[in-house]
């Protein structure tokens, strides 16, 4: 059976456990990080040197990354529906991946961190601003993407959604004003309908 190392409330690893659902894969998930610990013992560090989650286990295939370990699954279980074969459309659907973890995440983990995971006593309101900004102009982005086809790349559900939309759960959830952005709220109601996307990103902020 797979085995996914890290906590559920992880942006990262709910990405991992929302594609296992869409590929149907049974999964022993394991809780680690945080205030789960496990990443900072030798036994993690050798699967793990970076010791943060996700982390899989698919019989003796390690791997970490989760962009990468959807990757790989969708690959391993030839869901060209998800990572194109052609290498065009392949790659066009990487870089919102690409783009969701370096961008987005510019903007959203220090505002995440500061407004769930920071006591109101010790928030940075400069950081918080600043945040805001960043996160509103790649939402932004975001609706114009789903704007055109209905999804990151295309009319249909690709890995290319799965980091963008994990971001908008998360963005529309935070106690900010939000922008107006038709096309990525409605983006977001056809998300809602996918069981594993409920099962897994639809949840509470901790």
């Amino acid at each position: 059976m797979l085995k996914v190392w890290g906590r559920r409330n992880s942006i990262n690893v709910m990405k991992v456990l929302w594609i296992c659902d869409e590929l149907n894969l049974p999964v022993e998930q394991i809780d680690a990080g945080l205030h789960y610990g496990l990443v900072n013992t030798p036994e993690y560090a050798a699967m793990n040197p970076n010791r943060r989650v996700p982390t899989i286990d698919d019989h003796g295939t390690v791997l970490f990354e989760s962009n990468v370990i959807c990757r790989y699954l969708a690959a391993k279980h030839q869901r060209e529906d998800l990572l194109p074969a052609d290498l065009q459309q392949r790659f066009f659907v990487e870089r919102w991946m690409d783009w969701a973890s370096f961008s987005i995440s510019q903007g959203m983990t220090p505002l995440f961190w500061q407004l769930i995971r920071t006591p109101p006593e010790k928030r940075n309101a400069d950081t918080i601003t600043s945040a805001i900004v960043e996160s509103e102009r790649c939402m932004r982005i975001i609706n114009e993407a789903v704007a055109k086809g209905g999804f990151m790349h295309g009319d249909h559900f690709t890995l290319a959604d799965v980091p963008c939309a994990a971001f908008v759960h998360r963005w529309l959830k935070l106690p900010i004003e939000h922008a107006v952005l038709p096309a990525m709220e409605d983006y977001y109601q056809r998300m809602l309908k996918r069981a594993a996307y409920q099962k897994h990103v639809a949840l509470d902020l901790t």
